[in-house]
C-alpha cells in the first residue's frame, strides 16, 4: 500500500499543477487583434452586353456525294470496237456523248434480216388483199348473202397483217438493238472508274464503269430533334418553288486552302436513325464543277465539308461576349454597384465566336466579366475595367476600388496574382 501511494501522490502532484499552469495561461494570453482591411479586389476586364438581332446559324458536318451515280452497263452484248477517250477515272463526259461501242456488224445484219421480212409479209399481205376482193366479187356474182368470213378470206388477211406488224416489230427491235450498240451518257457527268477497254466481250448489264452527275452533289447533314426545332423544318420536310429550303454554307479545305460553297436544304429524312438518332438534313448545291464552284474548287464527291444552316431570325437577344460564359449555361457578371462577382444561370440561344446570344432578360449595359476567374464566388471584390468596342480601357471611376489591387497593363495585358487577362 505504501508503495502504490509512493508512486500515484508524485502523480497527482503533477497533474494538478498542469492543470493550474493552462488556467493560468489561458487567462493571461493577449487578446486576438481583428483586422478591418477587406480582401484585395481582383483586376478583371468586363465588356457590355447588348440586344441585338441575329439569325440562328446550325452547324453540322457531313460528305457530298452526287444525287445521281449509275454503273454503265450494255443492253446487249459483243466486242468493243470503240471506248471514248473522255471515258477515263475524272474524265467530263456531256450528256449523250457515245462513252464505248460494241461492234455493230451482227446488229446491222439482223437490221437487214428485219427489213427482207417486212418486205415479204407486205407481198403476202398485197396478195391476200386482192384474193379477199376476188372472193368478194365471186359472191356479189352468185348473189350469195349469207356468207362464211372464211369464204370472205377476213381470217386470212388478219393473219397477213399481223405478219406484217411482228415483221415491223422485229425491224424495229433490230433497229433498236443497233442503236443501244452505242452507249451513250444520259447527263453531264464524270468518270469516277472505269472497267473495260477496246477489244473486251461484254455481256448485257455487265458493268463497265461508273459515272456520276455533276449537276448536283448534296450532303446528308445529322441534327438533334432541337436543331430541327431551330430551323423549323419538321420530318418529311421538301422545299417548293414558292417556298424554299434554308441557305447553307459549306466550307472545306483543298488544295490548303479555306474554301466555301453556297447552297440549300431540299429535304429532311422520314424517320430517325435507329442508332444515332438524328435525323439527316440534305443541303445540295448546284453546279458544282462550273457555277457552284469556289473560284477553281469544285465541291467534289468525298470531300467533307462544315455546313452552316441558316435558322429562324431572333429579334432583340442579349448578346453577351463569348469569353464571359463560363461553361455551357452560367454568365459572370458585375454586380449593380460594379464592385462584385455576381453568377448568373442563363439560356444559351446560339454562339459563336463574336458572342454569345441568351434568352435570359438582362438590361443593356450590364458589365459581363471576361476574364478567367479561379475559384469563383458570388460577392468576390473586383477591380474592373471596362473594354470598349474600339479596343480601349476604361478606368475604373473611383480609385478607392483599386486600393490593395493588382495592376493592369491599359492596353489589355495581365494582372499579378491571377488577375486581369485574356
Amino acid at each position: 500500500m505504501r508503495r502504490i501511494l509512493a508512486i500515484a501522490i508524485p502523480i497527482i502532484v503533477i497533474a494538478v499543477l498542469g492543470m493550474l499552469a493552462t488556467q493560468a495561461l489561458k487567462q493571461n494570453k493577449p487578446e486576438t487583434e481583428k483586422s478591418n482591411e477587406l480582401p484585395q479586389a481582383l483586376a478583371v476586364f468586363a465588356q457590355k452586353v447588348e440586344r441585338r438581332d441575329f439569325d440562328l446559324v446550325i452547324s453540322a458536318q457531313g460528305e457530298v456525294r452526287p444525287q445521281v451515280e449509275i454503273n454503265v452497263t450494255p443492253q446487249v452484248g459483243g466486242q468493243i470496237s470503240f471506248v471514248s477517250q473522255s471515258f477515263v477515272d475524272g474524265g467530263y463526259i456531256p450528256r449523250g456523248q457515245i462513252i464505248a461501242r460494241i461492234d455493230p456488224a451482227d446488229y446491222e445484219l439482223a437490221v437487214v434480216r428485219a427489213k427482207s421480212g417486212v418486205a415479204s409479209a407486205m407481198q403476202s399481205l398485197a396478195r391476200e388483199k386482192a384474193e379477199a376482193e376476188l372472193a368478194l366479187r365471186d359472191i356479189e356474182d352468185l348473189g350469195l348473202s349469207d356468207t362464211s368470213p372464211l369464204a370472205r378470206r377476213e381470217p386470212q388477211l388478219a393473219q397477213a397483217q399481223a405478219a406484217l406488224d411482228s415483221a415491223y416489230a422485229q425491224l424495229s427491235e433490230a433497229n433498236l438493238a443497233l442503236e443501244r450498240a452505242a452507249i451513250r451518257s444520259p447527263f453531264d457527268g464524270r468518270v469516277r472508274e472505269k472497267t473495260v477497254d477496246f477489244g473486251q466481250f461484254v455481256a448485257p448489264g455487265q458493268s463497265l464503269g461508273r459515272i456520276f452527275s455533276t449537276e448536283v452533289v448534296e450532303v446528308a447533314l445529322p441534327l438533334t430533334d432541337a436543331q430541327m426545332g431551330q430551323l423549323g423544318l419538321p420530318l418529311a420536310y421538301s422545299e417548293t418553288r414558292e417556298e424554299p429550303g434554308p441557305q447553307v454554307t459549306f466550307t472545306a479545305t483543298v488544295g490548303g486552302k479555306e474554301r466555301s460553297w453556297s447552297g440549300r436544304v431540299t429535304r429532311t429524312s422520314a424517320a430517325l436513325n435507329a442508332q444515332s438518332r438524328l435525323i439527316n438534313v440534305f443541303g445540295v448545291v448546284e453546279d458544282p464543277y462550273g457555277a457552284g464552284a469556289s473560284g477553281d474548287a469544285p465541291m467534289a464527291p468525298g470531300l467533307f465539308v462544315t455546313a452552316s444552316i441558316v435558322g429562324e431570325k431572333i429579334e432583340n437577344a442579349t448578346w453577351a461576349p463569348r469569353a464571359a460564359l463560363r461553361g455551357n449555361d452560367e454568365l459572370y457578371l458585375a454586380n449593380e454597384d460594379g464592385t462584385g462577382l455576381s453568377i448568373r444561370k442563363v439560356t444559351v440561344l446560339f454562339s459563336d465566336q463574336s458572342g454569345a446570344y441568351i434568352a435570359d432578360d438582362l438590361p443593356s449595359g450590364t458589365l459581363a466579366i471576361t476574364s478567367p476567374i479561379s475559384a469563383a464566388a458570388d460577392g468576390m471584390r473586383l477591380r474592373i475595367r471596362e473594354r470598349l468596342p474600339d479596343g480601349t480601357i476604361l478606368e475604373p471611376k473611383d480609385d478607392k476600388q483599386s486600393d490593395g489591387a493588382a495592376t493592369v497593363a491599359s492596353g489589355g495585358g495581365g494582372a499579378t496574382g491571377g488577375g486581369a487577362s485574356e
